[in-house]
This record gives structure tokens, C-alpha cells and sequence, in this order.
């Protein structure tokens, strides 16, 4: 219960306020009391705001009780409104409920005055409870609306971005180092890194986008984009990093964190088209209680903060308030899609963890994200994979996918490279190919994971019993853990995120069969 009770009271009585004040004192609750003594008095007093319960005499000498009730539910409809009176007859005292009172108590009966107080706020905070979970429903149903949009939308995108960047490689890979076309193919090569990391962070935010969590120290992050990060400001931003010494370890994606960071560094030097200072800095904490009830969703315990704070504009509460949904942006037209917040709270969740704001106009915008602290020693990071794109092969393999052009792209890159390449259209017409197929035998399959008749998965099942040891790599514009990720990690299955460049799907194929 809020403490303390901001109470109206409207008495005229100086002696019955007293009596009320005292049995209002034998309550285990604090309450600060305001009179009112006619209708302009009570009026005022609403009007300031700030109240929490109301009570009220029936009587007064030019106002009455029921038509402060009347004021009051007309008004305040939230404000619990209790007469206290010694005149209420049985039949006035139903009317006042029927009007909507909250209780009524007689005076020459006020020991019940403190509990009916009690019970009238426990309803209140009830109420704003069940208010607030219904406000969280309605926003986890209008997520998943867009979620399932932004997925969509996303998957479809990636197909045309893949075939953007890999033509794109291509060219430049058949211009000489003096070609006047040279410039165009990089600036048409960026552009399309930039439509990549925009429905990457769609895929983020709806959740489809695969997840590899793992042991990690905050710090190293920090150290490994120290020279994106600077890249990413402006020159009239000076930055510093300061990380914490005997940092402990999280567990989470590493790629998102990286993206957590950027996204946040972004924000800050958007926030100082004038210059300013810009701290990256990171800590370990420990989250009280106090600290947990006040912030719903955070469980107390050890955590590993990192913070972004800039010495820009600030936010106002309105702003703060729609900092994390997606799409909302306060930056000029084109300057901003509005997935970049809403991006770095769907993947701190992810994490377990959470962020929270520190912003007022005119003072600079502090964000912490707090990942709960591991104690589990470092995972060790996977070994790079080969930059060369111009690894061959001669095996056979074949190509499942519905996209007609994404599967001509990826037969002309690997044909190039010298491997044989079959090609299917979805899953029933792959199994038509291996079952027909009188040549070499084939020795990797790549195959989409959303396809029409059957899907990757579905197809994969039944390879997997026809060619036991033939390796699997999907590929997809979108990834969702429950399709993708088999029971038990399976040997010889791999996954490679679109939008993809020939080199990577060249290193990768090649990796597969070497590792037969």
C-alpha cells in the first residue's frame, strides 16, 4: 500500500475529524489528512491531484455527502470514496453503495474505520495490477502481430538482398582493379550490407533469428569493436571505454551483444549532432530486492552491467515512456526505422537480462543493460573459417530451394568452383532427384528450411534414412529455434543465415566435405 495515504476528508465537525484522525492512527499505515469543509474546499483539493481516498460525511450544512459521491465517481472514478457518518440510515447506506461508494462507516462504530481503509486500497492496487497485466497482454499480442509481419516480410527480403550481394560479388570479381565501374559495384555492395543489417534487425525483434548463447566476457566485446565503434562516431565525439577490472562472465550471443553496443553507441551520437562526450563503460552489481520490486520482471542477484551515457539532448518522460517500441523513432524522416531500441530489448531478454534508462531534456541519456552474471569458465571461440573464396571441389551436390533464382545463383557459384550440382524445387521434388539419380553419389545437400510440400526439415528426415551420411546445411531467411535446432545436436547438420556471399557458401560447403 502506497505510503503515505494522501486523504480528503470532508467534515465540517472539527471534533468528529479528530475522532477519525485517531482511529484512523490505530491502523499499521501511514496517511497525511487533508479537510475539506464544502463543496469548494473538496473541489480544490481534487483538483491539486495527488489523493488517494476519499471519506465524507453525508451531512454538511450547505453540501452533502452524496453529492460529493456524485463529483467523485463522475470526476475521479478511481479514488476510493468511503462515508463516515452518524447519521446513515440502512436504506442511505444502500444508495451510497449503489452510487458507488467504496464502504461506509458509522461513527459511533469507527474501529472498523482503519481496516475498511486497508481493504479499500488493496482493491486499488488490485485493480491496477489486473490493469497492467491486461495493458502487458495487449502489447505481447500486438508484438506477435508485428513479429509475425516483420519475420515475413523479412524472409521474403532476404532472398532478393542475396542475390543482390552475390551478383554484386560477382561483377566486381570480373572488374579490373582499374575499372571505372569498380566504385559503383562497392557502393551497390554496402547498400546492400545496409538492407541486410535492417531485416536482420527485424528478425531480431520477432524473434525469428537463431540464437547461440554462450560464455562470454563483456569486456573482450568491448575490445574486439573498439575500431567499429569509433568508426560509427563523429569526429566531434570524443568516446572512452571503460571497462572494469575482474569483470564476471555472461551468457549470450556475442554477434547480439555486438549489436546491442552498436546499436546503443549509434544512438548516443545521434543524440550529439553537435558533439560531446560518449562513455562505453562496464561493472558488476549486485540487484537487492528493493531494486527487484521496483523494476518488474528483474530477479535480485549478481549481475554484469554494460553502459552507454552521452552528454546529448535527453529524452522526456513521454519519449522514455515509448523508448523500446518498435517502429517509434524520434529521428528526422529516413534517419531512423525505429527497430534499433526495440531490437536491443528483444535480444536482452533473450539474454535474461534487461535495460534501463537514465534521461532528462537537456542533461544526456545514461542506458544500462544488466546480463545476470555466469559462473561458468569462457567458452572458447570457434576457429575462423577460411577468407579464400576460391576453394574448389568436384563432388556432387544438390540444391533444394524455392526461390528460382536464389537456386540458380547458387548453382552458378558452386558450378564455378567445379562442384556437380543438382537442383530441386522443394522437399518432394528433392526426393524424387535422389531417388532417380544414377551418377556420383551425392555428398551434401543444401536445402531452404520453408518450402512449399515439404519443407527442409520434413525433406531432411527422409535423407537422413536413405543417405545416412550425407551432410546437411539449410539455409533461410528467417530462423526459428523449434524448426531448425534437432532434439539432440546431430553431426554432419549445419545452418547458414540468408542474405549469404558466395565466398561463405563456398567456405562453408567445402568445410562440410572435409570434415566427412
Amino acid at each position: 500500500m502506497k505510503s503515505p495515504l494522501l486523504i480528503l476528508h470532508l467534515e465540517d465537525d472539527p471534533n468528529d475529524a479528530a475522532l477519525i484522525q485517531a482511529a484512523l492512527e490505530t491502523g499499521d499505515f501511514s496517511f497525511s489528512i487533508t479537510r475539506a469543509q464544502n463543496r469548494e474546499e473538496f473541489l480544490a483539493a481534487l483538483e491539486r491531484g495527488g489523493i488517494d481516498l476519499i471519506l465524507a460525511d453525508y451531512r454538511l450544512p450547505t453540501f452533502d455527502g452524496m453529492a460529493a459521491l456524485e463529483i467523485a465517481r463522475a470526476n475521479w472514478p478511481d479514488i476510493p470514496f468511503i462515508h463516515v457518518s452518524g447519521t446513515l440510515g440502512e436504506q442511505q447506506a444502500i444508495d451510497s453503495l449503489k452510487s458507488g461508494a467504496t464502504d461506509y462507516i458509522l461513527k459511533t462504530r469507527l474501529t472498523r474505520l482503519a481496516p475498511a481503509v486497508r481493504r479499500a486500497m488493496q482493491a486499488v492496487e488490485q485493480r491496477a495490477e489486473r490493469a497492467r497485466l491486461e495493458t502487458q497482454l495487449i502489447e505481447a499480442q500486438k508484438m506477435q502481430v508485428i513479429g509475425q509481419l516483420a519475420s515475413g516480410v523479412a524472409h521474403d527480403f532476404n532472398n532478393m538482398i542475396f542475390i543482390i550481394m552475390s551478383y554484386c560479388d560477382l561483377i566486381i570479381d570480373g572488374l579490373g582493379p582499374e575499372s571505372p565501374l569498380l566504385d559503383y559495384g562497392h557502393e551497390i555492395r554496402q547498400a546492400s550490407e545496409r538492407a541486410a543489417s535492417l531485416t536482420r534487425q527485424l528478425l531480431i525483434f520477432s524473434r525469428r533469428q537463431a540464437v547461440n548463447p554462450v560464455v562470454l566476457d563483456l569486456n573482450e566485446i568491448l575490445k574486439d569493436l573498439n575500431k567499429m565503434l569509433r568508426r560509427l562516431i563523429d569526429e566531434n565525439v570524443e568516446m572512452s571505454l571503460v571497462p572494469a577490472a575482474q569483470m564476471g562472465h555472461i551468457k549470450a550471443d556475442s554477434g547480439y551483444v555486438g549489436q546491442v553496443l552498436m546499436n546503443l553507441v549509434v544512438n548516443a551520437r545521434d543524440a550529439m549532432p553537435n558533439g560531446g562526450k560518449l562513455d562505453v563503460a562496464t561493472s558488476n552489481v549486485t540487484l537487492d530486492h528493493i531494486y527487484a520490486s521496483s523494476h518488474p520482471g528483474v530477479l535480485p542477484g549478481d549481475y554484469v552491467v554494460l553502459s552507454v551515457s552521452d552528454t546529448g539532448a535527453g529524452m522526456t518522460s513521454e519519449v522514455k515512456a515509448r523508448l523500446f517500441e518498435p517502429f517509434f523513432t524520434t529521428k528526422p524522416r529516413g534517419k531512423g526505422t525505429g527497430l534499433g531500441l526495440a531490437t536491443c530489448h528483444t535480444i536482452i531478454q533473450q539474454s535474461g537480462g534487461h535495460i534501463s534508462v537514465q534521461s532528462e531534456p537537456g542533461h544526456g541519456t545514461t542506458f544500462r543493460v544488466h546480463f545476470p552474471l555466469v559462473r561458468a569458465p569462457l567458452d572458447l571461440a570457434p576457429a575462423p573459417l577460411q577468407a579464400k573464396s576460391d576453394r574448389r571441389g568436384s563432388e556432387t551436390l544438390l540444391i533444394v530451394e524455392d526461390e528460382p533464382s536464389v537456386r540458380l545463383l547458387a548453382r552458378r557459384v558452386l558450378e564455378a568452383r567445379g562442384y556437380q550440382v543438382l537442383m530441386a524445387s522443394n522437399g518432394q521434388d528433392a526426393l524424387q532427384v535422389v531417388r532417380h539419380h544414377a551418377g556420383p553419389p551425392i555428398r551434401l545437400v543444401v536445402t531452404d528450411v520453408i518450402m512449399p510440400l515439404m519443407g527442409g526439415k520434413e525433406m531432411a528426415e527422409w535423407l537422413r534414412t536413405a543417405l545416412p551420411q550425407v551432410p546437411i546445411l539449410f539455409t533461410s531467411g528467417y530462423t526459428d529455434d523449434a524448426v531448425l535446432q534437432p532434439p539432440e545436436p546431430a553431426q554432419g547438420i549445419a545452418f547458414l543465415p540468408k542474405p549469404y556471399t558466395p565466398s561463405t557458401l563456398i567456405n562453408k560447403v567445402r568445410e562440410m566435405l572435409d570434415a566427412i
